[in-house]
């Protein structure tokens, strides 16, 4: 985690500072140059995947603009200390995205994620050959 915590950093001075240096732990960077900046600024977005607890939420806190977690079991009863890390690094908790990944679109799955406030879904797709993807793409419009 500290060394993602680092790059994350690093990866944001870079996409924002005309002149960027960073002299970390794990990470060191003497001024140096990137372009062209991303349009979102201060960073691109940013989602840290993981289980919900006190670490990651207090890193999504300070590093990213939302959670990703893997599934949606718990999800809701995680909204309230996913606030809290926010409110305790001085972030509006409303600002952090929840954006579930591997999500199968059942309709009352989707309509409970509504419901908690979560507008956006990374759905789950087989991985296979385009025959078998194309149509269960097709499938999931249904849901839109």
């Amino acid at each position: 985690r500290a060394i993602v915590r680092e790059h994350l950093l690093l990866m944001g001075a870079l996409w924002s500072e005309e002149v960027a240096e960073f002299h970390g732990s794990h990470v060191d960077l003497e001024p140096s140059w990137a372009w062209p900046k991303p349009v979102q600024q201060p960073r691109i977005r940013t989602l840290i995947g993981g289980a919900a607890g006190p670490t990651l939420f207090a890193q999504v806190a300070e590093l990213a603009d939302g959670w990703m977690p893997i599934g949606g079991a718990g999800v809701a009863a995680s909204l309230g200390d996913l606030r809290q890390a926010a409110e305790a690094a001085g972030r509006d908790p409303d600002s952090i995205d929840v954006v579930p990944f591997g999500t199968i679109p059942d309709p009352g799955k989707l309509e409970h994620y509504r419901e908690i406030g979560i507008a956006e879904v990374v759905l789950r797709l087989p991985g296979s050959a385009r025959d078998e993807v194309l149509p269960v793409l097709d499938a999931y419009g249904e849901h839109l």
